[in-house]
This record gives structure tokens, C-alpha cells and sequence, in this order.
């Protein structure tokens, strides 16, 4: 008999993954704790802050010897990026380091909010696919904005802060690993249809009263 929660891959451009669960890597206490959440929450793509990272080994350990690339897929990510050109320059550097054409492309439009910026974003991802780059793009909810990008809709869930910065990380890590399961076999399933009101889950029209028993036509 088949498994009825058997799904298919989440394709992201030359990669298929078995989990819709995206993970970041900052904000942890330690390397290793980020190692053991990324193992705990069963991801296979793990986002890396390129301009963040320390590629210097002279400067202490860096967080990429504590991801094993055959593992999970890296996506390197532009964050702290505020322009197209210095967000494409980041992720030449990226696909040049981790052999990767896949990234996560981050135009900051204001270091309060972190809110993105449209334009810049928009001119940042023409200019990376026309490089033949596989781009994911953090955007507003504006859905015009997104029919510009893509096809507007959900494939997977990124997540970073709710885990690393939660009392118990490695509980937390576990909780998404299963919300985002849970909330997968959910979609697939399919709800029941609307109703105005309820009905009885074991109704009485057709049976004897008293009895319990259906009466026949």
C-alpha cells in the first residue's frame, strides 16, 4: 500500500528537496548549537549571510566548518545588502566560493524595519537571472510586486529568529520541523467543505428511537 503522506520535492532550481523547512544559521549562541539545530529540525537548505561570515581562518573558526555541504544545500543570502549592485556583487562572491548558483536575494530599503526595497530588488533579480542565477527573493507582501518576481504562492517556509533566539533552540527546532510537516499533510489533505453551521458528526434521521439501530427503506 502506498504511504498517504508520501509528498513530492520542493524543486528549487537545480535541487530537490525532501523537507519544505528553510533554515538560517545566525543568532545562535555558539557554532555548535547551530550544527545541532539544523540537525534537529531535519532541514536539507540552510541560508548563510555571505558578507557575514568569517572566510578568514587565521580569525578563528568559521560558521561553514560546522555545515556539512554534502548534507544540506547552501544558500547564500545578500543580507545587509541596501543596493542592487553591492546585493549582485555579494552573490557573484557567493557562487564563486560555494560553487552555487542558487541564492537568496536580500535589497534592504531602511535598517529599522528591514522593510526591502522594491525597485532595488527588482533591478538586482533581472540583473541575476540574466547571469543565470537561481534566485529566491525576500519581498513585501505586495502582490503586484510578486507577479513581477514569480508566480505569487507558497512552496516552503524560511525561518531563522523564532528558533535561534527562543528559550530552548533545539526544542524549537524540533516544533518547526513538525509545524511545517503538520502544516504540509494539512494542505494536501484538503479541508472539509464550508458550512454555515454544524451538523451532528452521528445523526439521527433513519434510525428507530431507542434502538439505535438504522431502520431499512
Amino acid at each position: 500500500m502506498d504511504d498517504p503522506t508520501q509528498d513530492a520535492p520542493l524543486i528549487l532550481g537545480e535541487h530537490s528537496l525532501r523537507s519544505r523547512l528553510l533554515v538560517g544559521t545566525g543568532k545562535y549562541a555558539s557554532f555548535e548549537e547551530t550544527a545541532r539545530a539544523l540537525e534537529l529540525c531535519e532541514t536539507d537548505c540552510v541560508t548563510v549571510a555571505v558578507r557575514r561570515v568569517n572566510l578568514d581562518a587565521t580569525k578563528g573558526p568559521s560558521l561553514l566548518e560546522f555545515i556539512d555541504a554534502k548534507r544540506y544545500v547552501i544558500l547564500p543570502n545578500t543580507a545587509g545588502c541596501f543596493d542592487a549592485e553591492s546585493a549582485v556583487r555579494t552573490c557573484v562572491l557567493a557562487r564563486d566560493l560555494l560553487g552555487t548558483k542558487l541564492v537568496k536575494l536580500e535589497v534592504l530599503g531602511d535598517k529599522t524595519t528591514l522593510l526591502p526595497d522594491p525597485v532595488g530588488t527588482l533591478e538586482a533579480t533581472q540583473e541575476l537571472v540574466s547571469q543565470g542565477f537561481d534566485v529566491m527573493v525576500y519581498c513585501s507582501d505586495d502582490p503586484r510586486m510578486c507577479v513581477r518576481l514569480a508566480e505569487l504562492g507558497v512552496e516552503g517556509v524560511l525561518l531563522n529568529s523564532a528558533i535561534a533566539l527562543a528559550k530552548d533552540p533545539l526544542r524549537m527546532a524540533v516544533a518547526m520541523r513538525d509545524a511545517a510537516s503538520a502544516g504540509r499533510q494539512t494542505y494536501l489533505a484538503g479541508p472539509i467543505p464550508k458550512r454555515l453551521y454544524a451538523n451532528a458528526s452521528s445523526p439521527m434521521e433513519g434510525m428507530i428511537a431507542g434502538t439505535g439501530v438504522h431502520a431499512k427503506a
